[in-house]
């Protein structure tokens, strides 16, 4: 599984059509699975290191990604993505920020995804968290 073909892609035609994500995506078999934390835009002392919404949204993703990349992953192999935000009016000025921010790390590749507005988020002055879920190539038998 490299990061092409990491998934087929369901997106049935009854359903809506899907804008920058999809509707269900199929791991192959024998994949591990990895669960990655919901990350903010707070820094290794806990502070977070922007206040503008698109600014923390790229963070937030860089640290999942961080995580990801730390267990052999890549970007393509992201299957699952919550977004929690704090102001949605906020996440809707900034789609075009957000896309480019989103091509920039992700290129083409969409994950299954929910965005979810919350009252608030544990870091103070943390507008964005994300979440995700990647499936990482099986490992190969040493030889």
């Amino acid at each position: 599984m490299d990061g092409t073909d990491a998934y087929d892609v369901f997106n049935p035609p009854e359903l809506a059509e899907p804008r920058g994500w999809n509707h269900g995506l199929l791991a192959p078999a024998g994949g591990r699975v990895l669960f990655v934390a919901g990350q903010t835009a707070g820094g290794p002392g806990g502070r977070v290191e922007a206040a503008d919404f698109a600014a923390q949204f790229a963070l937030a993703l860089d640290r999942v990604l961080a995580v990801v990349r730390a267990a052999g992953g890549e970007p393509a192999h992201v299957g699952r993505m919550t977004v929690y935000v704090t102001d949605l009016p906020a996440y809707r000025d900034a789609r075009a920020e957000l896309g480019a921010v989103w091509r920039a790390r992700m290129g083409r590749h969409y994950p299954a995804m929910a965005l979810v507005e919350v009252r608030g988020l544990v870091e103070r002055g943390a507008r964005v968290e994300i979440e995700a879920t990647a499936v990482l190539p099986a490992r190969r038998p040493r030889e």
